[in-house]
């Protein structure tokens, strides 16, 4: 893995595609972490800046993940007011984090574009194709926390900063 010192100017993001070219082993680690269960949990923000946490699944489609939503769910008017989120892959069973633990932040950007929506929709057939939310994510940070030896070990990458590494005893 990769670190630089390059400084991000604040608010910079980038789409699942270019964090995938950028660390593809990092990205492939991820994405296996996503794969390996179903539901996952997404924090978003309520009109009055608390954290509301929500079941949630995740598709990797076309370089892109994406946050598909039932009508007027919470969790999409949270995120058409406030796009900012939180989003951890599942752990698994018992303690052992296998994989590692993941967790991604961003933006959600919702999708609107029937071409798009058609295309989403043929191939993961939502309960009503017709009536769902679809958010596209930007990525602003991605993490990944493991346990190595006795070390915890925490790999971040940051759009515009690589992969920095932290290791604590």
């Amino acid at each position: 893995m990769t670190s630089t010192s390059a400084g991000r100017s604040a608010g910079q993001s980038a789409g699942w595609g270019a964090f995938a070219a950028a660390e593809p082993e990092f990205a492939a680690r991820a994405e296996a972490r996503f794969a390996a269960f179903a539901h996952h949990v997404l924090a978003t923000l309520r009109a009055d800046g608390s954290p509301r946490t929500h079941g949630l699944e995740v598709r990797f489609l076309d370089g892109e993940l994406w946050l598909g939503m039932m009508p007027d769910s919470a969790k999409a008017l949270d995120l058409r007011r406030d796009p900012r989120f939180a989003l951890q892959a599942n752990p698994g069973a018992g303690q052992g984090m296998d994989g590692g633990d993941i967790r991604l932040s961003g933006r959600a950007v919702e999708v609107t574009d029937p071409a798009v929506r058609a295309r989403y929709t043929a191939e993961v057939d939502p309960p009503d194709p017709d009536a769902f939310h679809l958010f596209r994510t930007e990525l602003t940070e991605v993490v990944r926390t493991s346990v190595e030896g006795a070390q915890l070990v925490l790999r971040i990458w940051r759009p515009g900063e690589g992969v920095r590494t932290v290791r604590r005893s």
